[in-house]
């Protein structure tokens, strides 16, 4: 069974809303999904309602930007009970601090010589504020597409060339998201239940064992084995690590976009497919 247990919508930093997400993949097949924006669940009655109506088997998904002592993760979490009135508190107290941090931020690139409307900008995103939304809205004015293409040297910059310029240059300072205490999350999953799984481990060189271990030891129930991110090698051992832990494997194509500009590939779906058969213990999420 086709599967896509990591997708982002319009809630976060993906481009379609869950409503066109669902009709996207039910176009390729997939039969279960699980939509994880970031550090939101808002639009999850809008993905449940459109799976229902294409038939595809709904997983309530969230992906968390966590922080385990001084280590930064990702973690995909499935199965929560999403109306959780401290799930919503936690998840809003991480927007605000996300705010603030972006605010800060914007000003100063204006005082780098930027013209940026922050507060037009910042009330556009109630629930989460991606870097590449705020990118392409910066790009939007005429006077910063000049400033851009001068200081880029480039008459064409793409977006991922103008985040590292702009947002994640360490001369000129990197825009941190907001991280939750991985213990907190624990904590709040004795409560809501769920599976809480390792996002793309391969994507960081963050395959080691004994960080694996800790993980399995505080409560971690997975890994993301089949990503976009993941080379075959990586994918082979994340397999093997997940046997040797008794770890469940999961897999998602991180959707967010259609390319554009003409490029034969638009989307990780032009190459990529998660057949659930592949994943060691998934249908404990799936079920």
């Amino acid at each position: 069974m086709l599967i896509d247990l990591q997708l982002h919508s319009t809630y976060s930093d993906g481009y379609l809303t869950p409503t066109e997400l669902v009709k996207f993949i039910a176009s390729r097949g997939v039969k279960a999904a699980a939509l994880t924006d970031h550090n939101t669940v808002g639009g999850l009655d809008e993905f449940r309602q459109a799976c229902q109506k294409n038939k595809i088997i709904f997983i309530a998904g969230l992906e968390l930007y966590v922080k385990l002592n001084n280590r930064k993760l990702n973690l995909l979490w499935y199965n929560f009970n999403d109306n959780n009135p401290e799930l919503h508190q936690l998840l809003r107290d991480s927007h605000i601090r996300r705010r603030s941090l972006v605010r800060k931020f914007l000003k100063n690139l204006n005082k780098r010589g930027f013209k940026i409307e922050i507060n037009k900008v910042l009330d556009k995103y109630t629930h989460y504020i991606p870097v590449n939304r705020i990118a392409g809205d910066i790009l939007a004015s005429p006077f910063n597409q000049v400033k851009i293409k001068k200081d880029l040297k480039n008459i064409n910059p793409r977006e991922t060339e103008i985040i590292k310029e702009y947002f994640n240059n360490k001369r000129e300072g990197i825009l941190r998201e907001s991280y939750l205490n991985i213990n907190k999350v624990l904590k709040l999953r004795k409560k809501i239940g769920g599976q809480l799984i390792f996002n793309h481990p391969g994507k960081h060189s963050q395959l080691k064992i004994e960080l694996l271990k800790k993980l399995k030891k505080i409560g971690i129930d997975g890994l993301e084995a089949i990503s976009p991110h993941h080379s075959i090698g990586a994918i082979m051992y994340i397999q093997y690590l997940a046997r040797k832990l008794g770890l469940i494997t999961t897999g998602g194509s991180d959707f967010h976009r259609f390319e554009g500009e003409g490029f034969p590939l638009q989307s990780t779906y032009d190459y990529f497919k998660v057949d659930s058969k592949k994943l060691r213990g998934v249908k404990k999420i799936i079920a």
